[in-house]
């Protein structure tokens, strides 16, 4: 049975020696007290944030005039044209892949206070998984859900919390390139409402497991690095928390947790 599959697979990690258990605390835990160096790195976090706006535009008009030249050197039939050519799609492709580092970059930066109103977690968890199955079926990926139908509500903000779980599954799903099973499970513990994602997939090392939060790193050719540590400032963003447990050849289980408050249950 499928759900057998997960249960080993999360006590494998839970008994696992050696393994690390990664638990990112929420900041909204620790003391509202700023002290000088937090006030500075906002500082700096604005600044970059403004810098990155700027390099942007003109980074978007190099791309549209590599992209008129290419339409003008394909009118031109010689072997120096089609060089070219190879050389303006290298030139292409290095704007795309820094737009794309911008992008993520400018929502990383630019997550700050968010409106939250009560919501359904489940409500939130499905649409994700909608938009992800027929990607999973594609890939020989069962997806089973387990989704407390008595769920409390929470305070959230949907389209930055469904971006989050976006992020998470997608990761899941790349994990398991030669398909696997994706448990999705919600659940009321005492204070709080949580969240388990457990994949099948290649799983991680100790390193990677203690720097995936860490912005730009990445363990993926291309990848910006920047994935997880957005998810996990929107996770902190709702009062939550995220930890996550993995092991190579095995697999991965994140772990959200999000307060229930005291007027909702």
């Amino acid at each position: 049975m499928i759900i057998r599959q997960g249960c080993s697979l999360e006590g494998g990690l839970r008994s696992s020696q050696g393994r690390l258990q990664l638990a990112i605390m929420s900041e909204s835990n620790q003391s509202d007290e700023k002290d000088p160096m937090r006030l500075r790195y906002e500082e700096l976090a604005e600044l970059a944030g403004s810098l990155a706006h700027e390099i942007k535009n003109p980074l978007s008009v190099i791309h549209m005039n590599i992209d008129l030249l290419s339409e003008d050197i394909q009118e031109i039939d010689s072997p120096i044209s089609r060089r070219s050519l190879d050389r303006v799609d290298i030139v292409r492709g290095q704007c795309e892949r820094m737009e794309a580092l911008l992008r993520d970059f400018l929502r990383y930066t630019r997550l700050r206070d968010i409106d939250l109103v009560p919501g359904s977690l489940n409500d939130q968890v499905g649409t994700v998984l909608r938009a992800y199955q027929a990607q999973a079926d594609a890939d020989g990926i069962d997806v089973e859900q387990y989704l407390d139908p008595d769920l409390p509500a929470i305070l959230l903000h949907s389209d930055s919390l469904q971006a989050a779980l976006m992020n998470l599954v997608k990761n899941a799903l790349e994990a398991m390139e030669q398909g696997g099973q994706l448990m999705v499970r919600t659940y009321p513990t005492r204070k709080s409402v949580a969240l388990d994602l457990i994949d099948t997939g290649r799983g991680v090392d100790d390193n990677t497991v203690l720097h995936m939060f860490e912005p730009f790193y990445s363990t993926k050719e291309g990848g910006s690095g920047l994935g997880l540590p957005t998810a996990r400032k929107i996770i902190e963003a709702h009062g939550g928390r995220i930890s996550v447990q993995s092991e190579v050849g095995r697999g991965t289980k994140f772990m959200l947790e999000f307060p229930v408050p005291k007027r909702l249950t």
